[in-house]
């Protein structure tokens, strides 16, 4: 079953309440979602989901893979797809896509997003793409696995980074008192 709207508004609604000094960044995505936008929609160009997995590898490092057409270093992520049943799927699907590591060999550390953030995505004329704000859905995995094979299309490399090159300090902070409850359970 695909994403609802009802799932996307539960996720925020849990997450601002576990964050509530986040909530007020947060109303832009409960407005779209109260105006009726289907946020799982790609052309939804006031704004749409996207779900991130934020990724810890055998030695305590996060992988960023190099992303093809925003020329940037990023964690893999990416839209969410008719065949996604929840947010945290969606992540562990755009994180298998992009860098070949099998989904059975990643442990997600919690059930709720690390961070949810929006952030502008500048048009793409290539394709056909009018400048639109992602609502991201972070979440935490752990694997041993190794990068197995890059997705071509999107992506040109990949390298697992010091916890120090995520650029959101309050996302280093939760990601690491995710690993310590995932650690102490």
């Amino acid at each position: 079953m695909p994403i609802t709207p009802a799932h996307i508004r539960a996720t925020i609604d849990a997450y601002a309440g576990l964050h509530p000094k986040e909530k007020p960044g947060l109303e832009f995505a409960l407005r779209l979602l109260d105006e009726g936008a289907d946020l799982t929609d790609r052309t939804e160009y006031r704004g749409h989901a996207t779900a991130t997995a934020v990724l810890i590898g055998p030695t305590g490092k996060v992988l960023f893979i190099h992303h093809r057409a925003l020329s940037r270093w990023l964690m893999p992520g990416g839209h969410v797809e008719p065949q996604d049943g929840t947010l945290l799927t969606a992540a562990l699907r755009e994180l298998a896509e992009e860098t070949g590591i099998r989904p059975e060999s990643v442990v997600p550390l919690g059930s709720s997003p690390l961070q949810i953030e929006v952030h502008a995505i500048p048009a793409d004329e290539a394709k056909g793409e009018r400048g639109h704000r992602h609502i991201d859905f972070r979440y935490l995995f752990r694997t041993a696995a190794e990068v197995a094979a890059l997705q071509a299309e999107e992506v040109t490399g990949a390298a697992w980074r010091h916890v120090r090159a995520l650029g959101h300090r309050r996302l280093r902070r939760r990601m690491a008192e995710g690993v310590r409850r995932a650690g102490s359970g």
